[in-house]
């Protein structure tokens, strides 16, 4: 039989390496926020001209206008087709504030029938309203797990162990789709808007039923091989639930994700890769991460931790 487990602080290892760099990216940039989140406009405007115009060319004319920390990402609203738009997110405007930018772009590049396709707005106010119902609905889902998998487990040894590990897989998801996010926000301009906090809900979702479907194999063998040591079983069950974890997640959803990040165009590409990142991360979360835990915390590995250090210095 496979040892998975026997491997497990590998598997650690493996997520720390892709947690820190996005946590140290975190700490000195800050989570790219999206004007849903920290308030502010986006504009998006769609050009007849051959060439669009510079990124330098559009700050100037926001920055004339008073407005700094602009961001200008070229698109085509068609997929396949050459670059036509422009979408730029700044500090709030009003419509009369639009209306003049509209026009002075229409001026100054000489683009009289230049096409608002997009313009959204929200004040600084609203956006904390946001943010603070974001995280209170991941607490609540946390906090929902945490009962349910203690219920539903209430017939096994120490069933609270299952929720935790459960929420500490959870969190190593959440931490891994926030890394990612730290990151491509600083090489590919990406931001944390509404759409983002779907996919990191849906992330959480599948998450939980990856690790309950694990879970509950171990309880169902715990059943009729008790004499076998906790590890073992453990470790017979995620091989037992291998191959429904591989065809559910990775043949049908990722492939599904993936196609749809390579040719769904531009508005969703960037939610299609989080949910792409983070469904894998849900998987391999409740194979390498929340059941290795569970053992951790079975065999109360960690009073030998410092003992091996200290035995293999001497």
């Amino acid at each position: 039989m496979i040892d998975i487990l026997g491997k497990r602080y590998y598997y650690f290892l493996f997520s720390l390496l892709i947690i820190i760099p996005g946590m140290i990216v975190l700490a000195v940039n800050g989570l790219p926020l999206a004007v849903d989140f920290k308030g502010g406009s986006l504009m998006e405007v769609q050009f007849t001209s051959a060439e669009l115009p510079t990124t330098e060319q559009i700050v100037n004319i926001y920055e004339a206008n008073g407005f700094n920390e602009v961001y200008v990402q070229r698109t085509s609203l068609k997929q396949g087709t050459p670059e036509d738009s422009l979408i730029i997110r700044s500090p709030f405007m009003d419509d009369a504030m639009r209306t003049n930018i509209v026009n002075t772009m229409k001026t100054d590049f000489n683009e009289p029938n230049l096409v608002l396709t997009r313009f959204e707005s929200v004040g600084p106010s609203i956006a904390t309203e946001v943010a603070q119902r974001a995280m209170l609905a991941v607490a609540v889902a946390a906090l929902a797990v945490i009962l349910y998998i203690t219920l539903a487990f209430r017939g096994v040894a120490h069933a609270f162990r299952y929720g935790v590990c459960a929420i500490a897989a959870m969190l190593h998801d959440i931490l891994i789709v926030i890394s990612v996010t730290a990151i491509g926000g600083q090489l590919f301009g990406w931001q944390v808007d509404s759409l983002y906090l779907t996919a990191l809900l849906t992330v959480i979702g599948f998450s939980t039923q990856d690790k309950i479907v694990v879970f509950d194999r171990i309880r169902e063998n715990s059943a009729y091989l008790r004499k076998l040591p906790f590890e073992k079983l453990v470790n017979h069950s995620i091989v037992q639930t291998l191959q429904r974890s591989i065809n559910t997640q990775l043949m049908t959803v990722e492939f599904m994700l993936l196609s749809l990040a390579l040719f769904g165009g531009v508005t969703l590409r960037e939610f299609a890769v989080i949910l792409l990142i983070g469904l894998f991360s849900g998987t391999y979360s409740s194979i390498f991460i929340a059941a290795p835990l569970l053992v951790i915390w079975e065999n109360k590995e960690w009073r030998t931790w410092f003992g091996r250090k200290s035995t293999q210095t001497a």
